[in-house]
């Protein structure tokens, strides 16, 4: 049957299964949105910025694990796009870009809100493609799902010139698979190398794991925990990684590097074997790579070959997905206890109480997120910013379910919170979403609270009001002899802004006043915005300076520490 190119990519992502887009139409695109009627099926959520549609395909595509999707036009719609996606491929997350462009005759002319979307997206997208032929749409959708969701996830674009979505042609069908002859995104797994690390683990004395996004990502929870209990060793989760190990588990250590638990530092320092799984050596965990576990062997399990001692030289190498690993591993290491070893965590954990709360009048972010961790037990997706409130949240939230602590690390996006915790409230309708957010990064994206208004999303928004941006003026205060430039301002009313919005809105200044507005944002079957005006002056610790290691990290001073 002959169809259109705008009906042959709504029948593609039919037949994907997709269920949601989040987009916001322009001229180029506008053929593909007048189509959307005839496909009641898929849910069209209208965004205020394209940047949101983008972030929001990421949220849902976090929490679900899922490909989220995005639409945008072309010329400014596309490049809007692109912060989204840049923070889509910085932390491995399948998301589809579906983008318009300026009908084929014009491209290379500067027409009218014409792009090179292609180039601008090249370095920050695993694939992309420009489709000059409507024919080849089938086979392109496909591919683009195809290796969105395999492999190492991440974003991939897909460009559609304007008569390209006009043009008919012969509609053969959505293809069942994808023609990709040299795309081969899983290697096998070596039996010779995984008995090799089988035996590294068998002798180790000092054993750590460091768990990361990869693990979440290839469903491997269940296989970590197997083998950090048969062989006894503890458990470390990078800032991505948290809840693929679970938080009150007597072998979990926590959150590693600049923001860290001070234990955690420790113990990296003084292990003899280090296990990376699914983890990339970030910096911001590392630090200086030439100390960063420096007594230690180091065995690294990814998909990606790239990774391999990119950051860090290590002693093994597993390359494929961490389930297959795992799959292997598990069964040759031998039951093994290293009581010694996790006493000595423990004790360090005594030691370095940096995570302790002290009684202060001033209602404190950290108070905040101890209460609100202990109403919701676990079970709610909780959505950050980037900044302080990102790191309190991470050290003070305890996850037993993965996928459950959804934030921007690599790219470290401000204002991705608002517009993710929407993608994450439609993908999971059943589970409250609570969106922890800096008053700076609130004010980036907070016109995505009215989308959540009108499609009723009934996110709950926690806004850290401290007149600043609390990171960057920390670094001024450590690093820039507190010469704070161009980090103090002025916030709106935030409650008056949510009756603007037509949700509720909830101020809270004292301590006794937290959990009480908690209570009420949980019965309020819609998006609340709760303004905790907290300290201004706040700082997050434990803190390794960039580039630092063990030796130059900072404990909270305000907090009794034993140096161990």
């Amino acid at each position: 049957m002959k169809l259109t190119g705008s009906q042959i990519v709504l029948e593609c992502l039919k037949a994907e299964g997709v269920d949601v887009m989040f987009g916001l139409p322009g001229g180029a695109i506008l053929p593909f949105y007048q189509t959307l009627p005839e496909y009641p099926e898929i849910r069209h959520i209208l965004v205020r910025h394209e940047q949101g549609a983008a972030m929001a395909a990421d949220g849902y595509a976090r929490s679900t694990g899922k490909v989220g999707v995005c639409i945008a036009t072309s010329g400014p719609g596309a490049t809007n796009l692109v912060t989204g996606i840049m923070t889509a491929h910085m932390d491995s997350v399948p998301i589809v870009a579906i983008t318009g462009q300026v009908p084929r005759a014009m491209i290379g002319k500067d027409a009218f809100q014409e792009s090179d979307v292609t180039g601008i997206t090249l370095p920050i997208t695993k694939h992309n493609y420009l489709v000059m032929d409507t024919r080849e749409l089938p086979m392109v959708i496909k591919k683009a799902f195809h290796i969105a969701r395999t492999g190492r996830p991440g974003p991939v674009l897909v460009d559609i010139p304007k008569d390209v979505q006009q043009e008919e042609v012969e509609f053969e069908g959505y293809p069942e698979e994808a023609d990709l002859r040299t795309y081969s995104p899983v290697a096998e797994v070596d039996p010779a190398e995984v008995k090799k690390a089988a035996r590294m683990i068998d002798q180790a004395k000092r054993p750590i794991i460091i768990a990361g996004r990869g693990v979440n990502i290839s469903r491997a929870h269940g296989l970590l925990q197997e083998l950090a209990e048969k062989a006894q060793i503890p458990v470390i989760t990078t800032l991505l990684g948290i809840g693929s190990f679970p938080g009150r588990h007597l072998l979990s250590v926590g959150m590693p590097g600049m923001h860290g638990v001070a234990w955690a530092t420790l113990a990296i320092d003084e292990a003899d074997l280090l296990i990376g799984i699914g983890m990339r050596f970030d910096d911001r965990v590392t630090g200086d790579p030439n100390l960063f576990a420096h007594r230690a062997k180091k065995i690294h399990i990814d998909i990606d070959e790239t990774e391999i001692s990119k950051n860090v030289k290590v002693d093994l190498a597993l390359v494929s997905d961490v389930n297959k690993v795992l799959g292997a591993l598990n069964p040759l290491v031998k039951h093994n206890t290293h009581p010694e070893w996790v006493e000595c965590i423990d004790r360090w954990r005594r030691e370095h109480p940096s995570l302790a709360f002290r009684e202060t009048e001033d209602l404190l972010p950290q108070f905040i997120l101890k209460h609100l961790n202990e109403e919701t037990q676990g079970d709610a997706i909780v959505v950050t910013g980037v900044g302080q409130h990102q790191m309190w949240a991470a050290q003070h939230f305890c996850f037993e379910k993965p996928n459950r602590f959804i934030t921007s690390g690599g790219s470290g996006t401000m204002g991705y919170e608002v517009p993710a915790s929407m993608g994450a409230q439609v993908g999971n309708p059943d589970t409250t979403v609570w969106a922890i957010c800096g008053d700076g990064g609130f004010q980036m994206t907070m016109p995505e609270v009215l989308t959540m208004v009108e499609n009723n999303i009934p996110v709950k928004l926690v806004i850290m009001n401290n007149g600043t941006h609390g990171m960057v003026r920390q670094w001024q205060e450590l690093f820039y002899n507190k010469s704070y430039v161009a980090t103090l301002f002025q916030t709106p009313d935030f409650v008056k802004l949510a009756e603007a919005f037509g949700c509720k809105g909830l101020r809270i200044t004292e301590k006794d006043q937290v959990v009480p507005a908690f209570h009420q944002a949980m019965k309020h079957d819609g998006p609340v915005i709760l303004d905790f005006v907290v300290r201004a002056v706040e700082n997050v610790y434990p803190f390794i300076p960039p580039g630092g290691s063990r030796a130059s990290m900072e404990e909270d001073p305000n907090v009794s520490v034993a140096m161990g």
